[in-house]
C-alpha cells in the first residue's frame, strides 16, 4: 500500500499515520456526522475525500449521519410546524414519514458520492436492511425512539465484504413502525455495540471548551460531571457528552468530539498524537 498516494494535501503526515494504521488494523471506527456540517458543500466533499481515504487506508468506518436542515427544509415546505422538547423534534404521523423520506435520500446521496470516489458503500436504513430496534422514547414525544438493540450482523457481513455502512439514524419498534433516533444517540449504540475502538462525534464546534473558551483536548468520566454541575458544559453539549460518557463506559475505547469544519479534522482526529478535538475517556 503505497500511503503517500492515498493521504489528501494538507492532512496528517506519512509518519503519523503509519504510526496508527496497525493501531486500527482490526478495529472498528464508528463516525457521526451531524446534519448541520452537512449544509456546506465544501464539508461534505471533505468528508467524502476523509471516508474515502480511510478506506483506502483500510480502516473498518461505520458512518451514522444526520439530517436536521434538510428534514426542516422539507417540512417548512409542507408548512408543517414542530416544537422539540429537550432537544429531541417532537414526530407524529406525518412528520416521521417526510423524515425517513429526507434521512433515506441523504443517505442514498452520501452513499453515491462515495461511489464516485471509487469507495464501496452500502445504504443501511429502514426500508430494506433495518439494524436498530427501538422503544419509544417518550408518549409525548411521538415516534421518536431510543435503541433497544443492534443487528451487528448486518454491520459486520458489510465490512467482511468491504462495504462501507451508511447509516440512517431511524428504527423500527413494534409492527415495523418506523422512529426517527437522536444521531448521537444512534452512532454510540452502535458503537456499543460492535465495542468500537473509537466514536467520532463530528459537529459545528471546535470540541469541549473550558471556562475561558479553550479547546480541552482530553477530558475523562469524572471532569465531563464536574464541567456539567458547574455550567462549563452546557446546552446542546450535554447530550454528546452523556452519549460519549455511556459509551466509553460500555466498551468503547475513546470518543471524540470534533469539528467538522476544519479540514480533515478526522484524519487528524484519528491518526496524530494531538488530535483535532476533545477526547472523552473512561
Amino acid at each position: 500500500m503505497n500511503v503517500e498516494k492515498i493521504l489528501p494535501k494538507g492532512g496528517p503526515s506519512i509518519d503519523e499515520v503509519n504510526k496508527y494504521i496497525e493501531k486500527y488494523s482490526n478495529e472498528i471506527i464508528v463516525i457521526k456526522y451531524g446534519g448541520n456540517v452537512f449544509i456546506d458543500r465544501n464539508i461534505f466533499d471533505n468528508f467524502i475525500s476523509d471516508i474515502s481515504t480511510l478506506n483506502k487506508l483500510g480502516i473498518s468506518i461505520i458512518v451514522v449521519h444526520g439530517g436536521g436542515p434538510r428534514i426542516k427544509r422539507e417540512l417548512d415546505k409542507s408548512n408543517i410546524q414542530t416544537k422539540f422538547i429537550k432537544g429531541l423534534r417532537v414526530t407524529d404521523e406525518k412528520v416521521i414519514n417526510i423524515v425517513e423520506d429526507v434521512l433515506i435520500d441523504f443517505n442514498n446521496d452520501i452513499v453515491d458520492s462515495l461511489k464516485a470516489k471509487g469507495i464501496e458503500a452500502i445504504s443501511i436504513n429502514t426500508k430494506k436492511n433495518n439494524v436498530i430496534e427501538v422503544v419509544p422514547e417518550s408518549e409525548e414525544l411521538g415516534f421518536v425512539g431510543k435503541p433497544n438493540k443492534i443487528n451487528n450482523e448486518i454491520i459486520k457481513n458489510a465490512l467482511d465484504q468491504n462495504l462501507t455502512p451508511i447509516i440512517s439514524p431511524l428504527g423500527l419498534g413494534k409492527d415495523n413502525q418506523t422512529f426517527n433516533i437522536n444521531g448521537d444517540t444512534a452512532a454510540g449504540a452502535i458503537a456499543k455495540s460492535l465495542k468500537s475502538r473509537r466514536l467520532l462525534l463530528m459537529t459545528n464546534v471546535e470540541g469541549v471548551l473550558d471556562k475561558n473558551k479553550n479547546l480541552i483536548s482530553e477530558i475523562n468520566s469524572s471532569d465531563a460531571h464536574e464541567m456539567i454541575n458547574a455550567g462549563t458544559i452546557s446546552g446542546g453539549m450535554i447530550p454528546k457528552i452523556k452519549t460519549s460518557l455511556d459509551a466509553v463506559n460500555n466498551g468503547v475505547t475513546g470518543v471524540a468530539i470534533v469539528d467538522a469544519r476544519a479540514p480533515h479534522a478526522c484524519l487528524f482526529e484519528i491518526f496524530t498524537d494531538k488530535g483535532a478535538g476533545t477526547l472523552i475517556r473512561k
